[in-house]
């Protein structure tokens, strides 16, 4: 009987060891070489939408203005999205298409001054016009607050300024429609860049045009008949689009040609392969609208030698409830083995009219592929999203999901990313980002990338490293174990900053008041060995020997300096050469466009010298590459004004 008893206990022991969540789990192994590829993160994924003001009797208190310095804003998309489309600058007035057409006052001019004088160091994105109409008048107003005291119904996108009858059934047509002759004007290509010489000209504002470089083409163009239709009833044609889109950056080209063009600026999925419902006809062949796009776009810039295009730019607007398939939104970008759940669009991406076996997205490396195919590999063109949310007000989903755009646009060079929605969980993640991440990417492979990813930066220097570790499991913690190579870790414990069990309410308040959980952790010589918590983000910090400090390296790759760093007007790179033969050093700017090539033809082994100036580059972090026979090196350079 006491037989019984015991194994009766050690089965039960048994069953409660196999049953007990996380314990059995095989640890995810995570491997980054930090002599491995990298890459300069762009300072301009840490964005937002409307975070300014643009009324000079409502400004920004000083604490607001403390807030998003604290979070690490680094770029401010301020065109109010729809709202831009007919906004006009010199009267300083814009229409609302999703409130009856109305015209009200926006002050682009002290949106902008304020924030060169607040946040000197953040760029500022605000839009061209290309619908050819603008505001000119509030005199034809609907007069909503008699109506309805300014209540929201589903009649607000009905045309009632200009003297429209509203239709009290509700929906987008109103009774008589509101002539839009009253309140708006002609806005021709002269005009939309006039804000150019009014914001950067001689006799203008005199802003920093430095810190405005990028302009969106518009606003979600596919979409013109239901969002403008007061002016656009029937959509315009493909053709008739890209006649105004090159006649505006030809003049934008002409005044500033520094502009970094970001478009076509679609709307979502399925604006990504559809204009007006529908793929495109062109010379005999059916594109989709973002492949035509490009293809028009290079057959233009080879016409006329004019750059047309710098950041190809999308909105996406998933429409998932899940909160695992909303995890997992980060892959729709990139991944082509993804198959995506919300894949619509893309359907029509074969060569038939629709075919319901594709389901795999990987929309910006299609573009990658249509970009490399119209314009050649050295084309240039990065990527950006500006508009996006999620259907989640869970502070811990929108948490990782934000972690893994983010983490997933520093892997893949991405220049631009300003979320549209914001709700508790992502302040708490643009400031971990923002402030503890580094400024070069390097490799990571994870060996269960689906469920835990890393995302790690190291220093220019190449002393510090940071690693982002997100777990998407809902329920589940994961154990980790985190080896790095072809360094030499500190044996010092190393801290680690978490974001995890958030609450539903708003958390962040400062830099030193949010939810931030602080820990350590000790390495095996190597390897970090960590517990992630289920939905959560960690950001360990570990301090490492620094690269290539003057010397070759043991895997005979070439040292590399770079001195004076920051350089103000010449710097000079040390290299150094261990077999003789062909050496080139190359730099390139933060969106990974090279600004500098110098060949070596013959080089002898020994140290060698490069020497240029940096006086004309814009201000900011480029990557300088060496590459020899025996291998290749990267450091990072910092150009200041």
């Amino acid at each position: 009987m006491k037989s019984e008893v015991n194994r009766l206990v050690l089965l039960t022991v048994l069953l409660s060891f196999v049953l007990t969540p996380g314990r059995a789990q095989t640890p995810v192994r995570i491997a980054v070489d930090l002599m491995g590829e990298r890459r300069p993160v762009s300072p301009y994924l840490y964005g937002r939408n409307n975070s300014l003001s643009d009324n000079p009797a409502q400004p920004l208190s000083g604490a607001q203005w403390q807030l998003l310095r604290d979070a690490g804003v680094t770029i401010f998309r301020e065109g109010g999205g729809n709202n831009s489309t007919k906004y006009n600058w010199r009267r300083k007035l814009s229409s609302h298409p999703d409130w009856y057409n109305n015209v009200y006052p926006h002050d682009w001019d002290f949106a902008a001054r304020s924030l060169q004088e607040n946040i000197p160091t953040a760029q500022g994105l605000w839009t061209f016009q290309l619908i050819g109409k603008a505001a000119k008048t509030s005199q034809f107003n609907f007069n909503d607050w008699n109506y309805n005291r300014s209540q929201w119904w589903s009649g607000v996108t009905q045309n009632l300024a200009g003297g429209g009858t509203p239709n009290p059934a509700g929906g987008e047509k109103a009774l008589v429609e509101g002539n839009p002759a009253l309140y708006l004007e002609d806005w021709p290509a002269d005009s939309v860049t006039g804000i150019l010489d009014h914001w950067l000209g001689r006799n203008g504002l005199g802003l920093d045009k430095s810190k405005l470089v990028y302009w969106n083409m518009d606003n979600e163009p596919e979409i013109w008949n239901g969002t403008h239709d007061d002016v656009m009833p029937v959509q315009l044609s493909t053709e008739a689009f890209m006649q105004r889109y090159f006649a505006l950056a030809k003049k934008v080209r002409q005044k500033f040609p520094e502009v970094k063009i970001v478009g076509p600026v679609p709307a979502n999925e399925w604006q990504w392969y559809n204009w007006n419902g529908d793929k495109i006809s062109y010379q005999g062949k059916s594109y989709v609208w973002l492949e035509y796009f490009i293809k028009r776009v290079a057959e233009e810039q080879q016409s006329t030698g004019i750059r047309l295009l710098d950041v190809l730019d999308l909105h996406f607007y998933p429409g998932e409830t899940n909160p695992a398939d909303i995890v997992q939104l980060h892959r729709v970008f990139f991944d082509r083995n993804y198959n995506y759940p919300g894949a619509n669009g893309v359907k029509r991406s074969g060569a038939g009219a629709w075919d319901a076996s594709l389901t795999k997205e990987f929309i910006f490396g299609r573009c990658s592929d249509w970009l490399a195919q119209y314009l050649g590999s050295n084309h240039g063109v990065t990527f950006s999203v500006t508009e996006t949310d999620i259907n989640s007000s869970d502070a811990n989903v929108r948490a990782v999901w934000y972690a893994s755009v983010l983490g997933e646009f520093a892997r893949q060079g991405v220049e631009i990313f300003t979320p549209w929605g914001w709700k508790p969980g992502m302040w708490e993640v643009l400031h971990l980002f923002s402030r503890y991440n580094r400024e070069v990417y390097l490799r990571a492979d994870s060996d269960q990338e689906e469920r835990v990813s890393a995302y790690p930066t190291v220093s220019h220097r190449g002393d510090s490293l940071t690693v982002v570790l997100v777990n998407r499991s809902l329920s589940e913690p994961r154990t980790v174990q985190l080896t790095l190579s072809n360094t030499t870790v500190s044996q010092e414990p190393a801290a680690f900053l978490r974001l995890s069990n958030l609450p539903a309410a708003e958390t962040f308040v400062s830099h030193r008041q949010n939810a931030l959980q602080q820990g350590t952790v000790s390495p095996a010589e190597n390897v970090f060995t960590l517990t992630l918590p289920p939905l959560s983000v960690t950001s360990l910090q570990a301090g490492i020997k620094a690269l290539s400090a003057g010397r070759v390296s043991s895997s005979g790759k070439p040292a590399l300096t770079v001195f004076p760093n920051p350089a103000k007007d010449i710097c000079q790179v040390s290299f150094s050469v261990n077999e003789p033969g062909p050496a080139v050093v190359t730099v390139l700017n933060a969106a990974g466009i090279p600004v500098l090539s110098r060949q070596f033809a013959a080089a002898v082994a020994g140290e060698h010298t490069c020497r240029f100036s940096t006086e004309d580059w814009p201000q900011g972090f480029y990557l300088v590459r060496v590459t020899t026979r025996a291998g290749q090196n990267a450091g990072k350079l910092s150009v200041t004004k």
